[in-house]
Order: C-alpha cells, then structure tokens, then sequence
C-alpha cells in the first residue's frame, strides 16, 4: 500500500514570494525602478519573504501532524530501543572443591577507550559454577550397549575409546560425579600417540552431554589432543540441561564422544585412541546477559489525584519490556501498580499503568464520558500526594550493543575467583528506537495486512513488527513443489553490529528470535498453510584480488577501501546506505566483484581478480571458479578476502 501524496498548502518558497512582491510594485509603484538587492526597500521585501517562507513551512506540516495524530488514535506507538544479548562465560581462577555462584545482577562492561562510551551488560539469571570430577569411564560400539572400564583404568590399564577400527557412532563415555550445566569442562588427557589416521585439526568426532532423555551436542572451547591423537586438554561448554543418568548400572553425569561421519576429503579414525589417565575439573560457566544500564529505582513526583496524569523517567529511553511496575507509596503503604499495553479492559480499582519507552512517560488511566453522559474510570487513581517510583528498569538498547566476540572483558562487579569473562561469541539482538518514518511505514503494511497473512509480503510485514531485532525478513512460496505444495518458508537474519565477516554465529538467529516470529505467523496464517521458520544456509566466498592503485594514493586506504567494498556486497544485511543485501539463492560471477572493486576510490585498475568457495565450519576452501552457485535459501558471506595492492606506475 502507497500513501496518499500530501498537498503543501502553500508551495511558494522564498524566492518565488520576493519575485510576485516585486511584479505588485511594478504594477502598484512604477516610479520604483531600483529592485537591486542593495535598495533598501529590497531588503525589507527579502526580510518579509523570509518569515512568510517560515510560516508556509510550518503550515505545511499540518498535513503531517494530523497524519500522526490519527496513528495516534489507532494506538501505533514508536518501537522502544531492543536490548542486545550475549553469553558470557566466567573463567575460575583455578579449580574449586566448593560451588562459586556469580549472581543476576552482576554488570560486564566493554573497556574503556578514548572517548568511546562504555557498554554495560548484566547477567540476566544466577550461574552456579559446580565442581566436578571424573568417576567413571566407559566405552561403546556402535549400536550395542556401553561397557564401563573403570576398574581396569583405576588398575593402572590403558582405556580402548573406540572399537579396533572405528565406526560412526562409536562412543567414548566419560561420568562425573554431578551434573554441571552451563559450565566449562576441563578434560586433562593423556592419550597413546600411536597415530590414528585423523586430521587433528578436523578429527571426525562431536562431544555430547546427557540432558534428561538425549543426548545434547556441547560446544567445544579447544583441543589440544587433535581428537584424542594425543596428550592436551578439551574444553567442553555444557548445555543447559545436563543431568544424570544410569549407564552400566553406574549412576554418573554421563559425557560421550561420539565417532561421526566423515565429509569429502575428511580421514576416518584407522585405529582407536588409547587413553592412560583421564581427570575432569569444572573451570568456568556460561550465562546470558542483557544490554542495558541498570537503574534499580527512579522517583517520578507526587500523585495530584486526577485521572490521566503522567509522569516521566529520568533515565529514558528505557529498554523495551525492561519497566513493568511502578510502585505507589501512599499513607496506608505502599501499592505495586503493574504496566499494560492498553486501559481497553481496565476497570476503575485496576492498579494499572502504561509506559512509552521511547519518551519516557508513565501515563496513568483516564476518565472517558460515556455516550449517556457518565464518566467511565480506567484504571485507578493514585491519591493525592502519593509517592509515585519507577521500579527497575534498564536504559539503553539499540545496535551499540551488537558487539564482536571477546569485547565484553570488563568485570564492574567484584567476584571472588573468577579471573576474567568473556563473550566467546558476539552480542546480538540489538535494535535502535524507531523513527517516525518508520512507524508511518509499519502503520501502511499494518493497515494493508489486518494481520492476516495471505501473500509473501504480508508475512515479511507480520514478521518486522513482532521481531524488530530482525535484520532481514525474507519469504518464499514455491508453487511447484508437489511434496509440500502448502509450505510458506519464513528466513530470518538477525540484526547485527558493524562487524561483517568471518563471524558466521552473529547471522544464525536465536531460538528466541525464532521463536517469536513462530509464534506472530501461527496466530495469522491461513487454515491449510504450513509455515517453516528458520535462518538461511550460508555459503562462505573468499575473494584474492590484484588492483592498481591510482598515482599518490595510500595503499592502505586502497586497500581496506576494496576490502569494506567486498564484505559490503557480499553481506547477508541491508546496508546502512541503503543496499539490499545479497539477494537470495542467486549466483554469483566473478564479474559481479570485478565491477564492485572498479567502483572504490583511488583503484586504477583490477589485474587479478579469483573467487573461491569456502567452508567457514573447517576454514578449508575449494579450487577457483568463474560461478558460485547459491541454493534458494542460502546467502553469501565473506571469509578472509586477500587484498594486494601496487602502485600505478
């Protein structure tokens, strides 16, 4: 839907408004014939035309006040500024024998650099960091039943992990004496370097935690051992749900690796490891943290008594969702009032308030006349003179939070044996507050959609507005395809900051992202249509390129020119300055790049120019090629372009 063109009112501009003054001289007073700009007459004329054009301006927006005014009466609001999250992981300062808590509430900041503002982020829930040790040990073949070693380890016996020549799904069981979710695990093994035919950089393998009925994929930190080719340490981060289990008739929280297939060119295990002493210890723990600066209460003024009155936060704007109370301390104590979207079905002994997080305002309910002439209360009314207070609330938001990887280092709250944190990944979710261009956009697809879902554009616009932290929305409906004739396919990336290579992680949604998009298509879809949500496939591109720089150029500046040329074409995400993104599923040429490296300043010429297809999983890349093809759902993303750049000469 396109919006209706707005008339001016007046269309005259300054000049337009000296040049008719001058024609009703020449008619009016012929003996005037000095019309320079040095006539002082002139310069009254051009004083006038001025504060006309002034106020012709602001008649001009009238349109576009009651234009807003009527979003207004429709209940469209700006959206509030989103919080970006991250996950921090808290290192121990060294192995404990007692459990070391890190509590909600404890602040992590960026450091401080220049001018650049610190970024806070708090950790959202308590992290209990568990000590652990090994007790049992154990192996399996593929598909029999597990058979424990612990005894003939203990003996002093060296421990088979797999079968003699193993197989996908041979399994190596390690059992700690307790469940330790969300923590870092340190295995210290000493393995045979007898030589097992694997890549250690690339070992066909996956470790995996127990979590209540299956088995859940751990996220590896580091290996040292090459997959237990030799001695070293893993680094295990488990999942949340890890818990205990019975295996062998041994109750233990059971770990496992797992022998996986291999992918083209990957070697297979030619023989099994052999591990002679095993220890386990808990050296860290994983938990979520928000973005925001925390402002625990904030004094708002004293009621008056009337309905509809408002008060404002001092600390705006406020994270959205962050402000859900406001407490009310009258003579008779104190009263906990609770924040709604609407006062639509509040009554008049509601205790109910609601906030614009942009601007701040906390706004009371009115009292509205009724079509009989009675005065209807929504909501209740402080008294007068009571204490009106903001409960906790965050400040802040927007995309400064969407930060890289191993920048949240600061440790603002004093901890007791944690030597340092991290985000091992980087913060995403981060979304500014909206403008009013772009409310006036959302009003038009919300009005055009009603909240159904019928075309393609109509999920991208239910999407957008239920998940602002969305970068980039896009919707394919296949009519030809027989198996699943019904199937809407909804690819969501998220939103991320200023770094925009390498790091595949900041472009894979979160399950919460997804998990709301699921939940605004299900409520709106047809009856008889399937809806898959999910992120695009990714395709890893890197780029060697020979240009010539033009004559006194900086080769550096030539340089990081083409390669912020190159990562911005390729980038799964619209461009600040207005690109679109790599479209879905197309190819891409090798021309394609050489007309983007042409376009950057100071570049004489392009003498070389490669693609190749790259693996960003295994950092491995395939042979050069003049085409990349992309299947329908999948984007590009840049992966360690190579830049040279000579002089033109």
């Amino acid at each position: 839907m396109t919006s209706l063109p707005i008339p001016h009112l007046d269309d005259r501009r300054f000049q337009d408004l000296v040049d008719e003054a001058k024609r009703f001289i020449q008619r009016r007073c012929p003996e005037w014939t000095d019309h320079n700009v040095s006539d002082p007459g002139v310069a009254l004329i051009e004083a006038f035309a001025q504060m006309v054009d002034q106020l012709s301006y602001r008649i001009n927006r009238v349109p576009e006040k009651i234009h807003l005014e009527f979003l207004d009466l429709l209940g469209v609001q700006l959206t509030p500024p989103q919080a970006a999250t991250a996950e921090l992981t808290f290192w121990l300062s060294a192995p404990q024998n007692t459990q070391v808590t890190v509590p909600a509430g404890t602040e992590v900041a960026t450091p401080r650099t220049g001018d650049e503002p610190v970024i806070t982020f708090t950790v959202d829930h308590q992290l209990d960091i568990v000590p652990t040790q090994l007790i049992h040990i154990g192996s399996a073949s593929s598909g029999q039943p597990p058979e424990l070693l612990t005894e003939h380890f203990e003996s002093g016996q060296q421990a088979t992990c797999f079968t003699p020549r193993p197989v996908p799904g041979d399994t190596f069981l390690v059992g700690l004496d307790r469940p330790a979710p969300r923590c870092t695990i340190a295995l210290r093994v000493d393995c045979s370097t007898d030589g097992v035919g694997v890549d250690p950089r690339h070992p066909p393998r996956v470790w995996e935690a127990w979590c209540a009925d299956r088995w859940v994929e751990c996220q590896i930190g580091s290996d040292t051992t090459g997959g237990l080719n030799r001695p070293g340490e893993i680094l295990l981060h488990l999942p949340e749900g890890h818990s205990a289990s019975l295996i062998g008739r041994r109750r233990a929280a059971w770990l496992r690796c797992r022998v996986t297939e291999t992918f083209a060119g990957q070697p297979a295990y030619s023989a099994s490891p052999k591990v002679s002493a095993l220890e386990a210890c808990t050296v860290g723990g994983t938990t979520n943290a928000t973005e925001g600066e925390p402002v625990p209460h904030d004094e708002l003024g004293r009621s008056d008594g009337t309905p509809g009155q408002t008060f404002r936060v001092h600390r705006a704007p406020a994270v959205s969702g962050s402000l859900r109370t406001v407490v009310v301390e009258t003579r008779s104590g104190c009263q906990t009032w609770h924040t709604v979207s609407s006062f639509t079905n509040s009554t008049a002994e509601s205790r109910h308030v609601t906030v614009d997080e942009v601007s701040g305002t906390v706004r009371f309910g009115p009292a509205v006349r009724q079509p009989d002439g009675a005065i209807r209360q929504y909501g209740a009314v402080p008294e007068i003179g009571a204490r009106i207070t903001a409960g906790p609330y965050r400040r802040g938001g927007g995309r400064t939070g969407n930060l890289a990887a191993s920048t949240l280092t600061v440790l603002r709250t004093p901890l007791a044996l944690i030597s340092r944190v991290e985000n091992r990944i980087a913060a995403s979710g981060g979304v500014d507050a909206e403008s009013v261009e772009g409310v006036r956009r959302r009003a038009a697809h919300s009005l055009r959609t009603q909240h159904r879902a019928v075309t393609a554009k109509d999920y991208q616009s239910i999407v957008a507005e239920a998940c602002p932290q969305a970068g980039r929305i896009e919707c394919l409906i296949d009519p030809t395809d027989t198996k699943q004739p019904n199937l809407v396919r909804v690819l969501l990336v998220p939103q991320t900051g200023n770094q925009i290579e390498e790091d595949r992680q900041q472009f894979v949604p979160s399950q919460a992202l997804l998990s709301c998009a699921s939940q605004a298509v299900e409520a709106t879809r047809p009856l008889g249509v399937s809806v898959a949500v999910s992120g695009p496939s990714y395709q890893g591109v890197t780029v060697v390129a020979e240009v010539e720089a033009a004559r006194k150029a900086d080769r550096r500046a030539v340089q990081a020119s083409v390669l912020h040329a190159l990562n911005t074409c390729l980038n799964p995400l619209p461009s600040p300055h207005g690109g679109p993104g790599w479209p879905l599923g197309r190819a891409l040429r090798v021309g394609d790049l050489y007309a983007v490296v042409a376009r950057c300043e100071d570049v004489a010429a392009v003498s070389r120019l490669e693609i190749y297809p790259a693996d960003i999983a295994t950092g491995e890349r395939q042979s050069a090629t003049d085409r990349i093809n992309l299947g329908p759902t999948a984007l590009f993303l840049s992966f360690r372009h190579e830049v040279a750049v000579t002089s033109d000469r």
